[in-house]
């Protein structure tokens, strides 16, 4: 089948979970969450053998079925399953937070939802078109809006859905205003056509360089850099913690993948390059500045996370602003691909610790974490395989993904910008390893040490994730092989 149709099967699982969850009687609605994983892990599988030949289809003025945005999809396939499998532990919080008055919780959406969420980051991944990257870009910030805000009995999620909001409805006002400004240069909405356009020679340099400025500021808001970076620690704080990890993984992610083609259409011409080179450099800088400085003195989780999650964006920003020839015979947008994988990795393993501790504690600060290796060596042991990989530890994915970073850079001379993420490097030691310090060395929080129990589920999910994250860091070419 064309590979267009596996977002077409991702649509209607989620039309046929959303009609389970209004006529199936029942409180329980785990069952929907179940049906999703098995629906999304059957997608995952087809990936492989879908047809990705451009067919005569109008669908194919659209979309593309390369190896990048295959790979975006799987990304987004698998992250889609893991937040699932989060949302299952994270149960007893959403019927505390969302119950009526002297009822019950009503939580069977949350497993809904993200489906219509992974349909549009696959979509994202594939679309070669300003019409198709907008509409599918909405589908997925809309979708968002929602969950973000899902927990309506709790104060700090509704200010981080209001947050969200404003600033997503600010960067949507930005990225239509600058494909306005790119079409009127070009007079082309394919992205193809768009970068012989701008190559030829006849564009004007300073609308085009416009156009960029305001395309990449909304950009900035989807991938977490400078300058719309302001609302992630507040928005990853309040939101579902599952739907945090959604956010911190899969729309970082599809973001990335039409930063890439979008801005791989100003780099490669050579009126324009040089300067779009140039701004990027800058961000980036200001963009690993800015969240591993501020991640030095956090005491919650989440917020430590979120500010991570910034300074990541940062590596991935100075990636694609390295230029084509990139380094280790990989090119930029692989080398951003790979590092995107290995922080799925990493980070859903983070989150599915976070979500296990903060559902027995109440509480996702760090002080929740004290004693961990006490109540439960296996999440100890978890969150510092995810931690070291984070940090850039060797023989951990993580580590391979900066690896390849600092080597395009370093084959490009970039050399302050070297400087940047030596020092952004560095200080993620400080503020990843200090989670250890909790685990090992402070005492629990309570006298009496309760030992905190995992499901086979989820400790299965945790396994795989750990043996993943330690597997490709020392042997990371089936991951290669794939992106090739």
């Amino acid at each position: 089948m064309p590979a267009y149709y596996l977002e077409v099967a991702v649509v209607l699982l989620g039309l046929v979970l959303l009609m389970l969850e209004a006529f199936v009687d029942g409180r329980d609605k785990r069952f929907v969450g179940h049906t999703a994983l098995l629906g999304l892990g059957a997608i995952l599988v087809a990936l492989f053998f879908v047809d990705r030949t451009p067919g005569t289809s109008v669908f194919w003025q659209f979309y593309t079925a390369d190896s990048l945005a295959m790979t975006y999809k799987g990304i987004a396939l698998l992250t889609t399953i893991l937040v699932l499998l989060l949302g299952l532990d994270y149960i007893p919080v959403l019927e505390k937070f969302t119950a009526r008055v002297g009822g019950k919780g009503t939580w069977g959406e949350f497993f809904c939802l993200p489906v219509f969420i992974c349909a549009g980051m696959m979509w994202m991944a594939s679309a070669t078109d300003l019409t198709s990257i907008f509409v599918s870009l909405e589908l997925v910030t809309i979708a968002f809006y929602v969950m973000v805000t899902f927990m309506r009995r709790n104060v700090g999620s509704l200010e981080a859905g209001v947050k969200y909001l404003i600033l997503g409805a600010l960067s949507t006002g930005f990225i239509v205003y600058g494909f306005t400004w790119l079409y009127g240069v070009t007079g082309q909405t394919n992205l193809a056509a768009i970068a012989a356009r701008l190559d030829s020679g006849t564009v004007a340099t300073a609308p085009a360089l416009f156009s960029f400025a305001l395309i990449f500021v909304a950009l900035a808001f989807k991938i977490g850099a400078v300058p719309l970076q302001f609302w992630i620690p507040d928005v990853y704080q309040g939101a579902p913690t599952p739907i945090t990890a959604f956010l911190s993984v899969g729309s970082k992610a599809a973001g990335f993948i039409i930063t890439t083609r979008l801005v791989g259409v100003f780099l490669g011409a050579d009126a324009l390059g040089h300067n779009a080179a140039a701004i990027l450099l800058a961000v980036a800088c200001a963009t690993l500045l800015v969240g591993n400085l501020a991640a030095i003195p956090q005491t919650n989780f989440k917020r430590l996370l979120a500010y991570s999650s910034i300074s990541h964006a940062g590596f991935l920003v100075l990636a694609l602003a390295s230029g084509p020839a990139g380094g280790f015979g990989l090119q930029p947008a692989q080398i951003i691909a790979f590092y995107m994988t290995a922080y799925l990795f990493m980070t859903m393993l983070a989150f599915a610790v976070l979500v296990v501790v903060s559902r027995v504690t109440g509480s996702d600060d760090l002080s929740a974490f004290n004693g961990l290796h006490q109540r439960s060596p296996f999440l100890a042991f978890a969150l510092v395989v995810a931690m070291a990989s984070l940090a850039g530890v060797p023989l951990t994915v993580g580590f391979l993904g900066k690896f390849f970073v600092f080597g395009a850079v370093s084959k490009q001379h970039l050399w302050l910008p070297l400087v940047f993420a030596v020092i952004g490097a560095s200080a993620g030691f400080y503020y990843y390893l200090k989670v250890l310090r909790n685990m090992y060395w402070n005492p629990p929080a309570a006298s009496t040490v309760e030992t905190i129990s995992v499901g086979l589920l989820t400790k299965v999910t945790m396994i795989l994730l750990i043996a993943a994250v330690l597997g490709f860091g020392v042997y990371p070419q089936p991951l290669l092989h794939f992106l090739k």
